[in-house]
């Protein structure tokens, strides 16, 4: 795709309407308001990690309509970082969860409040 027709795809484009919009940022609330309920209610650290990731999918939600919104593609690129950031935390939590689970043989947070050697 050349720099031509990314313009012209661009100028093709027309804003949202502050409607559309508002949409948009309501279901991104919406999932990240599920997002910190499941993570403040739930003990199971699996369910736990997937309650980080659905709000880090709702950020990202709202910045893509915030970017189309004004017509910038910010909100895109922001997005490919809080992808990375949520795929190293998927990893890191997967690994966490295996050793925690060598450990105890549970995967109930309760069971790791106090951290000791």
């Amino acid at each position: 795709m050349t720099a031509d027709s990314l313009n012209l795809t661009l100028a093709t484009l027309e804003p949202f309407s502050s409607l559309e919009l508002g949409h948009f940022v309501l279901t991104s609330a919406i999932l990240f308001a599920i997002g910190i309920v499941g993570f403040l209610t739930r003990r199971n650290m699996i369910v736990m990690f997937l309650c980080t990731e659905l709000m880090f999918q709702a950020a990202a939600i709202a910045m893509i309509a915030f970017g189309r919104f004004h017509m910038d593609l910010s909100g895109q690129v922001f997005v490919i970082f809080i992808l990375t950031v949520a795929a190293a935390e998927s990893a890191l939590a997967l690994a966490l969860v295996v050793l925690l689970f060598r450990r105890k043989e549970t995967l109930n947070a309760e069971a790791w409040t106090e951290l000791r050697e």
